[in-house]
């Protein structure tokens, strides 16, 4: 796990990479996930049509954070979108282009895109062509087991994207009508693996190094993909590979506090704390799960920034065994 693997002629740190994930893996995000020793992360999904049309949040999700390499998943169903935003992404400084065809989300494939192209893998394949011809760098590809139980196509699909000229496949091991229900079939993630000739991820309920070690161990993966496990655990992926930058306990709490002024830099102070909300709750969760309620309320709602952060601080620092935060903020 601590060896690099090779995309093309680009390598990663580790084998040990950060799924994308939208709302998560923002700038910051990534920025301190790569700070803790992931092999890897990965932009969050990059509209196509609105990067091309000039829509500021598609700009904002194509920054790249401080290490390489640079990786951005473009999702679409277009080819000729697809493949001038693969252009731009370039040009930006993406170092790879990851296209989608695995996201669940009704808001996208109700538009026909994410894992919704693996019901239509000629239209899928078209898209990947569009891309690889319109990119010098690798182009690779995120995708979900199938549609439906009735529709496992990930081994076709892989196999002939690969052929187009994928440098990478990572397969999350669920069906998009599971979304995230269940237990990831990492037996069937194997079954893709066995017709797939070039580097290859398994996606799924990897929390830990043991998971990351069997699932290695029953997919033949080269590599794995952290996903909500990171939720609240930024450092994990660098955890899970034994980088020596993955912090201990009063380095994480650091770390948590520090997010917190990243994504007000980020956002603006305003929206800065609405969409730290989900984070700060994340960090509770997994730092101080004993947080009082009252105290979690007013952390997870409050509008003020300063007294969020102090509040936020000394809940992490009491790592929620007593009620000192709230009693002093009353």
């Amino acid at each position: 796990m601590e060896e690099s693997l090779l995309i093309g002629a680009v390598a990663t740190r580790n084998r040990i990479f950060l799924a994308p994930m939208s709302g998560v893996t923002d700038l910051p995000f990534r920025q301190i996930a790569q700070r803790c020793g992931a092999g890897m992360v990965v932009t969050e999904m990059v509209a196509s049509r609105e990067l091309v049309t000039n829509r500021q949040e598609s700009w904002t999700r194509l920054k790249a954070a401080d290490f390489r390499p640079h990786v951005v998943q473009l999702a679409g169903r277009e080819p000729d979108w697809m493949a001038e935003a693969a252009r731009i992404a370039e040009a930006e400084g993406a170092d790879i282009v990851d296209i989608n065809m695995g996201c669940p989300a009704k808001k996208v494939t109700g538009g026909y895109s994410g894992s919704a192209l693996m019901r239509e893998p000629e239209r899928a394949l078209a898209l990947v062509d569009a891309v690889v011809k319109a990119v010098s760098v690798p182009v690779t590809l995120k995708m979900r087991l199938g549609w439906d139980e009735n529709s496992m196509n990930a081994g076709d699909l892989a196999r002939d994207a690969v052929k187009a000229g994928i440098r990478m496949i990572t397969v999350h091991g669920r069906t998009r009508c599971q979304f995230y229900e269940g237990t990831a079939d990492w037996e069937a993630i194997a079954r893709v693996r066995d017709v797939v000739d070039a580097p290859f991820v398994a996606n799924g309920d990897i929390a830990s190094r043991e998971d990351a070690r069997t699932c290695l161990e029953i997919t033949g993966a080269d590599a794995v993909m952290v996903g909500r496990a990171a939720q609240g655990r930024p450092w994990i992926c660098g955890e899970i590979a034994g980088d020596p930058a993955a912090p201990g306990p009063e380095e994480k709490r650091h770390i948590a506090r520090n997010h917190y002024t990243m994504m007000l830099d980020h956002y603006g102070e305003q929206a800065g704390i609405r969409h730290a909300r989900k984070h700060l709750g994340w960090y509770l969760d997994s730092l101080a799960p004993s947080t009082p309620g009252e105290l979690r309320k007013e952390i997870m709602t409050g509008q003020e920034a300063e007294r969020v952060a102090r509040l936020f601080a000394e809940a992490l620092e009491a790592g929620g065994t007593d009620n000192s935060a709230w009693e002093r903020a009353a």
